[in-house]
């Protein structure tokens, strides 16, 4: 009987989410390294190799029936009964060699991004190539937010098991399969309506896009019907016996209100003069007198979103090139960690690194040389906080040093702007003096305040940081004083401003301010916002590709065609209400407090009335005589379904940059 020979496997297999995340992985196994064609081979023959963001991508409808390419009402809404996956024809050869070291390996190490998006990612790939069958050993899961060495270490001394890791990706499985759902089906909708109607282009509709679309379009509305009102302030010019003058303002009673509008201002310039006329030359007392020393912390570390709004005000940079300078300074240069956080807190056992984080700032932005030595590195701030950090910390600056490298003007201001903010942590609070005073003039309520700084602390390091100082004279309750004036002023009421990248930014991170429903203000105020720290950036720059918004100067208006859309949708598509129930339920998902059925199953049923809704929309005029968005040259969209895997694990559809340092796992537009 001859001998069989078999071949034993005892290699472990690395796959990162993108090659920059490889190679740091690489960097700090044993070496040399033999470098082949989408993979590392270390000394010890362990591999590591990567995904070149999704490498797979839902099917066109079509692939699930062929009837289904030509867009038809009859048809919808399309439910997929089994949902596939289909490889990305761009990124197949990587597949290809992944298929290949899979079978290999006697071990599986997931190296996606430390978020949610980033465990589905890895996820789909294992699971469509059915690495779960093939090798029984259970994969591993390891959580990389800082591609320097030290840190990659630590992180390989503390992987989890994969399957800790499953209601994660389930979360966001059901996430994309909801939106590619709801995207397909209502930009479907409403784009068939606008044809009949006349109008050629694509209406597309999704979760988070169309409600951002819609929070713009009600602002400019509100503009455009926005009649200014004359409204009128007294002001007590004041004495002291010592002749010290100081002025307080009249706060009008609750009598006042038949001559006031709802923001409590007076409407009456009688009512005003009259008030004026009453307290000139009388007397008045201090009735009341509270001064309180207060402290103010330094604020947090940023996280993406935090850092996006900021920058946008400093510097201009809208949110995706913020996103894109932040991805090189975390891939290509290694000097922030990971950047797509949503949160502003940080590991206890970074406090440790302090010392060598701020040097590595000090060496790295010669604008905050200054700062960096005038920090005390033993401060330890409330942003150190294990209770607050998940799967994310705050976006900081590593223990790197640039060396000869040189940075771009983008990548050093956000590099500063984060070193910034990382050595406010290291600064004593803000302690200052504030002063509230009341005083009453024949029977009016007049009242003023004062600020008075006492340590400047964190604000020293930020140059528009400091308090406007204001003071008022020695005063007691009591006192006796003397209004020798009062004075009517004229004022005019203000139209909202139009949203700008920083304001808008700031509303889809606050977005529970524009909702009326207090359950629904109250899951929104509990979640991310509007869209998540790593979607946001595309999705504002998805409504200009669509042609739905414009920049006028910093202002961000909606167009004639974005305007038409929101008038002829639902309230619920237009609002943020749907959005704050599905990330309600997404986030008790990723806990084990729901499942995927009980969030699919529901919005099937609302689907089909949605669809059936749409039938009978009027269309109106402006958008059958507006011209559909010039396409881009060199970029197709396409719309996406996701498949069914052992673990239900599926992918958004994405526009991945191909680079090595490209994240690629964002989703296009139809799916949100």
């Amino acid at each position: 009987m001859p001998l069989l020979l078999y071949t034993v496997f005892i290699m472990i297999l690395y796959i990162a989410e993108k090659p920059s995340l490889a190679r740091a992985i690489a960097d700090v196994l044993p070496k040399p390294h033999k470098k082949h064609d989408g993979y590392i081979e270390t000394a010890n023959g362990d591999c590591v190799s990567w995904c070149l963001g999704h490498l797979l991508e839902q099917v066109d409808p079509d692939a699930y029936d062929p009837a289904f390419k030509p867009w038809r009402f009859e048809h919808l809404p399309i439910i997929p009964e089994e949902w596939k996956l289909k490889p990305r024809s761009k990124t197949r050869s990587q597949l290809s060699v992944l298929r290949k070291l899979i079978k290999q390996s006697s071990q599986l190490v997931h190296a996606g991004d430390p978020d949610r998006e980033g465990q589905l990612l890895v996820d789909e790939v294992i699971n469509y190539l059915k690495a779960s069958e093939t090798k029984k050993r259970e994969a591993r899961r390891l959580l990389i937010s800082d591609l320097n060495p030290q840190a990659v270490k630590r992180a390989l001394a503390s992987q989890k098991m994969n399957s800790e890791f499953i209601p994660l990706s389930i979360s966001a499985l059901a996430r994309s399969r909801a939106d590619w759902l709801y995207g397909i089906n209502m930009t479907r909708a409403y784009t068939i309506k606008g044809r009949q109607s006349g109008y050629n282009g694509v209406l597309s509709v999704g979760r988070v896009q169309t409600p951002l679309l819609g929070l713009v379009v009600r602002r400019d509305l509100e503009i455009e019907s926005f009649v200014s009102k004359p409204f009128y302030e007294v002001v007590a010019k004041l004495k002291t016996q010592a002749d010290e003058p100081f002025e307080a303002r009249w706060k009008p009673s609750e009598n006042c209100q038949p001559w006031m509008d709802e923001e409590g201002r007076v409407l009456s310039a009688k009512l005003a003069e009259n008030v004026a006329d009453r307290i000139t030359d009388k007397p008045g007392t201090v009735t009341s007198l509270k001064q309180t020393k207060k402290r103010q912390s330094a604020p947090l570390p940023f996280n993406l979103s935090a850092l996006q709004i900021e920058a946008a005000k400093r510097f201009g940079m809208n949110a995706k090139q913020v996103l894109d300078t932040c991805q090189s300074l975390y891939e290509r240069h290694k000097l922030i960690t990971y950047p797509r956080s949503d949160c502003r807190y940080l590991p206890e056992e970074h406090f440790a690194q302090a010392a060598d984080v701020i040097g590595a700032v000090a060496a790295n932005a010669q604008d905050l040389a200054t700062a960096a030595d005038g920090s005390n590195s033993g401060l330890k701030s409330a942003a150190w906080n294990d209770k607050k950090v998940a799967a994310h910390h705050a976006i900081i600056p590593t223990q790197r040093r640039l060396g000869g490298t040189r940075l771009s003007a983008d990548e050093l201001k956000v590099y500063t702007l984060i070193g910034q903010y990382y050595l406010l942590q290291f600064y004593p609070a803000y302690e200052y003096f504030d002063t509230r005073v009341e005083v009453i003039i024949e029977g009016g309520l007049f009242t003023c305040s004062a600020h008075q700084t006492l340590v400047t602390g964190w604000k020293s390091v930020l140059k528009d940081g400091a308090e406007k100082q204001s003071h008022l004279p020695p005063l007691t309750e009591g006192q006796q004083l003397h209004c020798d004036q009062g004075i009517v002023e004229q004022k005019q009421t203000q139209p909202p401003k139009h949203f700008t990248d920083a304001t808008l930014l700031s509303a889809m991170t606050g977005i529970a301010r524009y909702v009326t429903d207090p359950d629904i203000r109250k899951i929104l105020k509990e979640t991310d916002g509007l869209g998540t720290e790593a979607t946001r950036a595309g999705i504002i720059e998805l409504l200009f590709t669509r042609g739905f918004l414009y920049r006028e100067g910093k202002s961000i208006r909606a167009s004639e065609v974005g305007k038409a859309l929101i008038s002829c949708l639902p309230d619920s598509a237009t609002t943020p209400d749907m959005t704050a129930q599905w990330e309600s339920t997404l986030d008790d998902i990723s806990l084990k407090k729901s499942n995927y059925d009980g969030f699919i199953q529901p919005l099937q049923v609302r689907l089909k009335e949605l669809v059936s809704a749409s039938e009978t929309v009027q269309i109106p005029a402006s958008l059958k005589s507006a011209a559909p968005a010039a396409k881009k040259p060199g970029r197709r969209r396409r719309s996406n379904t996701g498949n069914s895997t052992k673990r239900k694990s599926a992918s958004r559809s994405t526009t991945s940059k191909r680079s090595s340092g490209g994240s690629g796992k964002k989703r296009t537009a139809s799916s949100r």
